[in-house]
């Protein structure tokens, strides 16, 4: 379809070591996530789902309404940009998920967020 939405998403992790406690299992690590409008008419984001997985297998899953207390429109052309966070039992774990969007006619679409790494630097190769 030649007006479908076209959401592109790149993430960027780190580790926090000043707010991580390993000898407590307390890994800390932000991620900031660039969201662009490749489509020709403006979408918002609605909400979010992530599926978190640390290296031992634990898996959660957190959904909620928008993003850091958000709900951006995206224009056309437009990119939409911010930073967040989560804590691991682990050192080396992944992240991935969606967003649910409407375009601008109101109709609800997925947007899927890539599976990304999260490890302490001295874990990566």
């Amino acid at each position: 379809m030649l007006n479908e939405p076209r959401i592109h998403i790149q993430v960027q992790s780190t580790y926090v070591e000043s707010q991580s406690q390993p000898e407590q299992q307390r890994f800390v690590f932000a991620y900031t996530v660039l969201i662009r409008n490749l489509g020709h008419s403006p979408v918002q984001l609605i909400s979010r789902y992530w599926r978190i997985t640390n290296s031992d297998g634990h898996r959660i899953e957190i959904q909620g309404e928008g993003v850091v207390g958000e709900q951006p429109l995206i224009p056309p052309g437009a990119e939409y940009r911010y930073s967040s966070g989560t804590i691991l039992e682990t050192p080396l774990g992944t992240m991935e998920g969606y967003y649910e969007m409407i375009d601008h006619n109101g109709r609800p679409f997925q947007a899927p967020i890539p599976v990304f790494r999260l490890a302490i630097p001295t874990l990566i190769n």
